[in-house]
């Protein structure tokens, strides 16, 4: 039988000023589709959130120059709900958070390189995503994941 679960969830992250948030948050949101287990078989995961940036853009660089450091980066954020659905009921909440966290620290750093810090994936309170969600934010989802689990994040959305 398998066990659902779902988990508020915020991700940071430094990004090159340029980064495109909707390819951002598609990598994020791709990343959990297929979570690691410890047992070796990975398990279906589902997140739904909205992505956004924490700061305001730096001006663009000049064509040849050198590519971003740390004080250029921008800083960037995901409030939204991560379902998944382990095999064994055995899986904890925190035990799903930490396999997100590694799936989307291994994405990020494969799609944008090593910046100088890994994400943080961490679990918040689910009043916090409704209630601290710009409304400017782009709304992003894990593509063809299970029916049931993109009902739990979206219920969870609803409150």
């Amino acid at each position: 039988m398998t066990h659902l679960l779902s988990v508020p969830v915020l991700v940071t992250t430094d990004l090159p000023p340029q980064t495109d948030l909707a390819a951002f948050g598609r990598v994020l949101a791709g990343a959990v589709a297929a979570l690691p287990s410890r047992d070796g078989a990975p398990y279906p995961g589902h997140l739904h959130g909205r992505v956004f940036w924490l700061d305001r853009p730096a001006p663009p660089a000049e064509p040849g120059a050198p590519g971003p450091v740390p004080a250029d980066l921008r800083f960037a954020a995901l409030l939204g709900f991560l379902s998944a659905a382990p095999e064994t009921s055995r899986l904890s909440a925190r035990d799903v958070l930490a396999d997100a966290r590694a799936a989307i620290i291994a994405a990020v750093t494969a799609a944008y390189g090593d910046l100088g810090s890994a994400p943080a994936v961490l679990a918040i309170r689910a009043q916090d995503v409704r209630e601290r969600t710009p409304e400017a934010a782009l709304t992003v989802a894990t593509p063809d994941a299970d029916s049931s689990l993109i009902r739990a994040a979206r219920t969870q959305l609803a409150g």
